[in-house]
């Protein structure tokens, strides 16, 4: 987005249904985790036992199966008899290079056992042997070739039985298959990992600045983390593909006594194009009482305390254009100034100073009651259904991403008293980084990995597939994936819980149909108990050089949650132009009980949202028309003038939207016309709620605000149509 100069001064069901419980039994198939063991960074093999046929000598009841050993799930165990000797054994299905076994005790462990091998349950041979066994979890390196691999114990170390939660056998298949993803290791060179003890931490921060302030469409990217503990005398300006995080798991356990800040003097005083950004997981004391976050699109605040009040216009309240703050708590006011719109969910704050456009809350604390269009404040309770970003931290020396919990009814931040989620190991992950091949990758998440994207800029000729579920693929810096050759970038299977988040997409010279795909065609199952989450995943089409695509992003998953998304075909910038970087669609919704919260879709050359799915909801919805449209002709749909920003399909029977605005700047052709902004089946159970258009300066029209209804723009006057409610 780039907004043009418009100053203002501060304000005081057809849908698919579900196969019910079959597909539930194969969701909760489907949705148990490859359990990768902690290792070193050099070893990561492929999970080979689970799920396998095994037995055993004995079970100590009808709760402790031997398959209880082999299921993924580290809260079910095997349990045998309380005599001595006992034994488990799994057969693997086929011949395989066995390299680790991974042993995970309850309590009642075993002092001396043996792991034996055998290609036919008949010949065995010892891969190892201990007579001093410690407990707890063991991972043990063995090689050999085997179908069938025995555990046997010789002495128990209580006066109870062998109890295992898990029994791991990890090797490959198939004539070795090849070399194995590690998991794990260090996170490149442009991840700065600071803690309060280093010298000279504001030069360095300064240093990543000054190459990045101004650089909207290069290829750096940085992640600047910081451990727990106090930072005194802190600025930290972040600038273009730079993220900056702390590394506990609250905020508060990363402090800052100074600030971290926004503000547009590259560009003038003008923060439109402060995009691709992020804050999260500190706490701020900042030096002046107010921190500034003057920012648009793709610039999340996110997990934040500020203790003291927030600014989000540049200095000299110069221009600014939209943004998002989640799970984040600001003591003070936030003042908006000359933002125009802006969306925050699930936090609190002290007070909220002023209103423009549209200024949207869900599950805010502190937040402006219900008042649009004057002020223009559309508040919600709370947000039916979130689950906020995970995040990378410490804990003690070793990094984990914790998953934070599923919310329902949020209202407030997600971190007061115990945060609630899970944790998973670095181990776990293939940290990926530049040069890495979509090939590897997809390796990566076949052997039960999930995937860390360091910054950088990655190519990939193939599409990255999430089949497995409950995988998180998270990037750090803004790391950003360009498919070469016309594939889609990144496509998610019809399971439950994937994670989506921190990821910059942008379209390749060669056409891709889509470029984020949630769900296959057709995907039908519920995922309601656990649904995929998109979150600051960011698509662009243009601008940093030639890119096409027909649509951005389609979400065919039912309950998918798409939390904060900028769906972008460029207006400036490198490879930009009406059919240069053509892009049809933004967004296209097939899946049903689909929630927006915070969307941010601008520019494409037909419908910028397109919404076919039944129950869907959005919470916020930003959007401005292509600017670059010749001329009436090349917008025309049919009988109607232009296509509609936001249009649900005639078939939708339930629908529903909050806090929606769309802008028109035509600047090449300010002689046409939008017939209206928002298109909608007029039903009683699709409902929109403050609903604007705007014209920018007068470079076109809308003759509606959504079908035939609400006031035209007119005139050169950059003053809002709203409707408070339709029908």
């Amino acid at each position: 987005m780039y907004a043009p100069p418009v100053f203002h001064r501060p304000l005081g069901s057809t849908g698919r249904r579900r196969t019910g419980v079959l597909t539930a039994v194969a969701g909760l198939v489907v949705s148990l985790l490859a359990f990768v063991p902690s290792t070193p960074a050099d070893a990561a093999p492929s999970l080979l036992s689970q799920g396998k046929t095994v037995t055993a000598s004995s079970q100590e009841n009808y709760g402790t199966p031997a398959a209880s050993a082999v299921d993924g799930d580290n809260g079910t165990r095997w349990s045998s008899a309380a005599s001595d000797p006992q034994w488990i054994e799994v057969d693997l299905g086929s011949a395989a290079s066995v390299s680790q076994i991974a042993l995970k005790w309850e309590t009642a462990y075993a002092k001396s056992y043996k792991i034996e091998f055998s290609t036919d349950d008949s010949n065995w041979s010892t891969a190892y042997s201990t007579a001093a066994g410690p407990g707890g979890n063991e991972t043990l390196n063995v090689s050999g070739t085997a179908r069938y691999v025995r555990l046997t114990g010789t002495t128990r170390a209580t006066q109870y039985g062998y109890s295992l939660w898990e029994f791991q056998v990890f090797g490959t298949t198939g004539g070795g298959g090849g070399p194995q993803i590690p998991g794990g290791g260090d996170l490149g060179p442009n991840v700065l990992v600071f803690d309060p003890s280093m010298p000279n931490i504001q030069a360095k921060v300064d240093e990543i600045f000054k190459k990045q302030e101004s650089a909207q469409f290069g290829t750096g990217r940085y992640a600047l983390m910081f451990k727990p503990g106090t930072y005194n005398n802190l600025n930290a300006q972040i600038g273009f593909y730079t993220s900056i995080a702390g590394l506990g798991l609250k905020p508060d356990d990363t402090t800052f006594n100074g600030d971290v800040t926004v503000d547009a003097g590259w560009f003038n005083g003008n923060a439109t194009q402060n995009f691709w950004r992020s804050a999260e997981n500190l706490a701020l004391n900042p030096v002046s009482g107010t921190d500034r976050w003057a920012v648009s699109q793709a610039a999340p605040f996110r997990r934040m305390h500020v203790k003291g009040g927030l600014n989000l216009a540049p200095n000299g309240y110069g221009w600014a254009s939209g943004g998002y703050i989640a799970d984040s708590k600001i003591d003070g006011q936030v003042g908006p100034y000359s933002q125009q719109q802006w969306y925050t969910r699930d936090s609190s704050i002290g007070s909220w100073g002023n209103g423009v456009w549209n200024m949207t809350f869900s599950g805010v604390e502190g937040a402006p009651a219900q008042s649009f269009p004057n002020p223009p404040y559309t508040t919600l309770d709370t947000t039916t259904v979130s689950r906020e970003k995970p995040f990378l931290y410490l804990d003690g020396n070793d990094y984990k991403v914790f998953v934070p919990a599923k919310r329902t009814n949020a209202r407030g931040v997600s971190w007061n008293g115990t945060p609630q989620g899970s944790s998973i190991p670095l181990s776990q992950f293939y940290v990926v980084k530049p040069g890495a091949s979509a090939a590897t990758i997809n390796a990566a998440v076949q052997q039960g990995l999930h995937l860390l994207f360091t910054p950088g800029v990655y190519h990939v000729n193939q599409t990255i597939n999430i089949d497995r579920a409950n995988t998180v693929v998270l990037g750090l810096g803004l790391a950003t994936i360009i498919p070469d050759n016309g594939v889609t970038a990144i496509k998610v299977g019809d399971v439950d819980g994937v994670k989506l988040a921190g990821l910059l997409v942008d379209a390749g010279p060669q056409n891709s149909q889509v470029l984020v795909q949630v769900g296959p065609d057709g995907a039908s199952a519920d995922h309601s108990a656990n649904p995929t989450t998109v979150q600051d995943v960011f698509v662009r089409v243009g601008g940093a050089g030639a890119g096409k695509a027909t649509t951005a992003m389609v979400i065919n998953n039912d309950d998918t949650i798409i939390d904060h998304t900028w769906l972008w075909r460029a207006d400036h910038g490198d490879g930009v132009g009406w059919e240069t970087n053509r892009s049809d669609y933004g967004l296209q919704v097939n899946g049903d009980d689909v929630l927006a919260t915070g969307l941010f879709v601008e520019h494409f050359n037909k419908y910028d949202v397109r919404w076919s799915g039944e129950r869907g909801k959005t919470i916020f919805f930003q959007n401005e028309k292509s600017y670059d449209a010749p001329n009436q002709a090349a917008v025309q749909n049919g009988s109607t003038k232009g296509y509609a920003a936001y249009k649900v399909d005639d078939s939708v029977t339930t629908h529903e939207g909050w806090g929606l605005g769309s802008y028109c700047y035509y600047n090449v052709d300010p002689t046409i016309i939008q017939g209206h902004g928002f298109e909608a089946p007029v039903k009683p159970g699709v409902k929109f709620h403050d609903l604007l258009v705007v014209s920018l300066g007068g470079q076109g029209q809308y003759e509606h605000v959504i079908n035939n209804t609400g006031a035209p723009t007119s005139g050169t006057s950059t003053v809002p149509s709203n409707v408070v409610s339709f029908p």
